[in-house]
C-alpha cells in the first residue's frame, strides 16, 4: 500500500529560503538538548508547530527515571528497562541510556531545572516495573513543563541558536542522496526552504493518529512521515503504548492519570468495586503497562474501571496539584472520589530507525526522542525513561551531527527543484470529518487489541481515504497526510507481526514468538530483524 505522494507532490515553486549549519525540527526535550550542544560548533535553527512550551515533553507529570545512586542503582535500572520491552529491548541502546542518564540529569540541575525535594534532599518516586523508587518529579505533576522551560531559559541564552514558532515540516530536501535541508509552512502561509549541514528530526510522537489519545493537537508524526517519504527506513511501528490509565468521562478530555498516582498507593477497581489487578500480574497496580492496560480493557467489559485513592492517607492536592485541578472542574477529588480511566494511546516505541548517536539511513538525516527508534524501549517503555530517552540521545544525536558535519562540503549551494501545488483546496470542516474517520478507525481496528480481520479492515479504510486526500496547502492538510502515512505504518507492521509481545496484542496469535525480531519498513517494503 503506497503511504503517501511523493515528498515534492505539495509544494510550490520559488520558495523563501536561508542557510545554516544545523536544522532542528521540534523543541521538545531531545530537541533543545541537541541544540544546546549544536550551538558550540555552529548555527542553529530549532522549529516548533506551535509555541515553544507546547510538545510531549511539557505535557510529561510523572518525571524523569534516573539512576542517581551510583553502579548498582544503574545495573538495576538496566534490569527494568529490559524486562519491560519484553524481550525486544536494544541492550547497548539501553545501556547507554541508564549510563548516561545520571550525567545528563545533573546538567539540568546544574541549568536550575527545579525538581521536588524533601528536607533539601531529591524526592525520588516509584511508577510501575520499576524496581526501586527512581523517579524524580517537578511541581508534582509537571515535571516535563519544568525540564522544558528550564531547557529554554537555557537555549535562549545561546547567541547561535533562533527559535522559530508556528512552523510546520512539510517535507526533507535531499541533494546527491543526502538529506540537506527541509521545506516548512510558516504561521503565515509561506513556504520557508531551510538548508543545512544536517538536519535533526525530535518532533515526537503520533498519539493524534488514535481518536482517544494523551497526547497534544501537535502530535501528528510529521517527522517520521517527513523522513518516511525521504527514503528513511522506520522501525517498530507497531508498537504503540496505551497508557492505562486515562480520565474516562463523556465530553472530556483523555487527560493523563499519571502513573505515579499507583506509585503512591492507588487502587484499580472495577464496577462492582473489586480490585482485579492480582488476576493478572503479581505487581498488581505496578505491573507493566501493556498488562495493566489490556486488564483494564477487559475488565471494562462489565462496566467502569476506576482509580481508588480514598485509603491514601497523604495531601494528594498537594502532591498533585495539576491533575487535582483538572478532575475539580468535574467535582472530582483524589481523596474523595473513584476516579473514571480507561487506556488511551500514550507513546510510540517505533519511529525512524536510528543507531544510538541518532544517524539514520540517510546521510545528513538525524533523528532522537519518540520520533526516532533505537530499540531503547523494546516492545514496551519502561515508565518515566520517555524524558531520559530524548535528553541522552538527543545530545548524542548532536555530538554525531558535529563530527560528520565536518566530514562533508559545504551544502551552501544545493537546490532543490518543487512541483506545482496541485489546483483547489478542501475546506477545513471536510479535513476534520476526514481525520477524524481515520483516528475512529485507527481506534477500532487498530488498537489496543488487534487480528487480521480488523487489521486488514483499517487496510481498506485507509485505501479508501487515499482517494480522498485532502489538497491544499494548510498545516492541518499537511497533518492529514502525515496522519495517513503513520497510521498505514503501524497497520502495515502490526499486520506483519504475526504474535503478541509488549504494546502489540494479537487476538489471532496471542502467543510471543521464541525470536524476537524488529520489524523494518523502507519504501512501502516491510521486513524483520533480528534483535541485536
Amino acid at each position: 500500500m503506497p503511504i503517501n505522494e511523493a515528498p515534492g507532490d505539495h509544494l510550490v515553486r520559488d520558495p523563501t529560503s536561508q542557510h545554516v549549519d544545523f536544522l532542528v525540527i521540534g523543541a521538545g526535550i531531545a530537541g533543545l538538548s541537541a541544540a544546546i550542544r549544536l550551538a558550540r560548533t555552529g548555527s542553529v535553527l530549532v522549529v516548533t508547530k506551535e509555541e515553544l512550551a507546547e510538545s510531549n515533553t511539557a505535557y510529561a507529570q510523572g518525571g524523569i527515571a534516573v539512576a542517581m545512586g551510583g553502579e548498582d542503582d544503574v545495573a538495576l535500572h538496566l534490569e527494568d528497562t529490559v524486562a519491560a520491552g519484553d524481550g525486544l529491548v536494544n541492550a547497548e541502546a539501553a545501556q547507554v541510556l541508564v549510563e548516561e542518564g545520571p550525567r545528563r540529569v545533573q546538567e539540568l540541575l546544574d541549568w536550575g531545572t527545579a525538581f521536588d525535594r524533601e528536607d533539601g534532599q531529591l524526592m525520588l518516586t516509584r511508577e510501575g516495573a520499576h524496581s526501586r523508587s527512581r523517579i524524580l518529579h517537578a511541581n508534582g505533576d509537571a515535571t516535563g513543563k519544568e525540564i522544558a522551560v528550564s531547557l529554554l531559559r537555557h537555549v535562549r541564552s545561546l547567541p547561535n541558536v533562533r527559535l522559530l514558532e508556528w512552523t510546520t515540516g512539510i517535507d526533507l530536501i535531499l541533494n546527491s542522496g543526502r538529506v540537506a535541508g527541509a521545506t516548512l509552512l510558516d504561521g503565515e502561509g509561506g513556504i520557508l526552504a531551510v538548508y543545512a549541514l544536517a538536519v535533526l528530526i525530535a518532533s515526537g510522537g503520533a498519539g493524534q493518529v488514535y481518536s482517544d489519545t494523551t497526547n497534544p493537537a501537535v502530535a501528528t508524526g510529521d517527522g517520521i512521515a517527513m523522513a518516511y517519504r525521504a527514503g528513511a527506513a522506520v522501525s517498530d511501528m507497531e508498537f504503540y503504548q496505551f497508557h492505562p490509565t486515562a480520565f474516562s468521562q463523556t465530553n472530556a478530555p483523555r487527560f493523563l492519570m499519571s502513573e505515579a498516582l499507583r506509585g503512591e498507593g492507588a487502587y484499580l477497581v472495577n464496577s462492582t468495586g473489586e480490585r482485579f489487578m492480582q488476576r493478572y500480574h503479581p505487581l498488581l497496580e505496578l505491573a507493566p503497562r501493556d498488562v495493566v492496560a489490556r486488564a483494564i480493557t477487559v475488565e471494562s467489559m462489565d462496566g467502569p474501571v476506576y482509580l481508588d485513592m480514598r485509603h491514601v492517607g497523604k495531601d494528594l492536592q498537594a502532591r498533585f496539584p495539576g491533575i487535582s485541578r483538572f478532575l475539580a472542574q468535574y467535582h472530582l477529588a483524589l481523596n474523595r472520589d473513584l476516579i473514571p480511566v480507561r487506556p488511551a494511546a500514550h507513546y510510540l516505541m517505533g519511529g525512524i530507525f536510528t543507531d544510538i548517536h541518532g544517524r539514520t539511513s540517510i546521510p545528513g538525516l538525524y533523528a532522537a526522542g519518540e520520533a526516532a527508534c533505537t530499540g531503547v524501549h523494546g516492545a514496551n517503555r519502561l515508565a518515566s525513561n520517555s524524558l531520559l530517552e530524548g535528553l541522552v540521545f538527543g545530545a548524542l544525536a548532536a555530538d554525531a551531527m558535529t563530527s560528520d558535519s565536518t566530514r562533508i562540503p559545504s551544502l551552501k549551494q544545493a537546490h532543490s527543484s518543487f512541483a506545482a501545488m496541485p489546483q483547489g483546496a478542501t475546506p477545513e470542516t471536510d479535513i476534520e470529518r476526514w481525520i477524524d474517520d481515520l483516528r475512529i478507525n485507527m481506534w477500532k481496528y487498530a488498537g489496543l487489541l488487534r487480528d487480521a480481520n480488523g487489521l486488514e479492515a483499517m487496510q481498506r479504510a485507509l485505501d479508501a481515504l487515499a482517494a480522498t486526500m485532502p489538497r491544499g496547502f494548510t498545516r492541518r492538510a499537511i497533518e492529514a497526510r502525515n496522519l495517513h502515512a503513520i497510521a498505514t505504518l503501524i497497520t502495515v507492521s502490526a499486520l506483519g507481526r504475526q504474535e503478541s509481545r509488549g504494546a502489540h496484542y494479537r487476538n489471532d496469535f496471542p502467543l510471543r514468538d521464541e525470536m524476537a525480531r524488529h520489524s523494518i519498513m523502507r519504501v512501502d517494503n516491510l521486513t524483520f530483524v533480528p534483535n541485536d
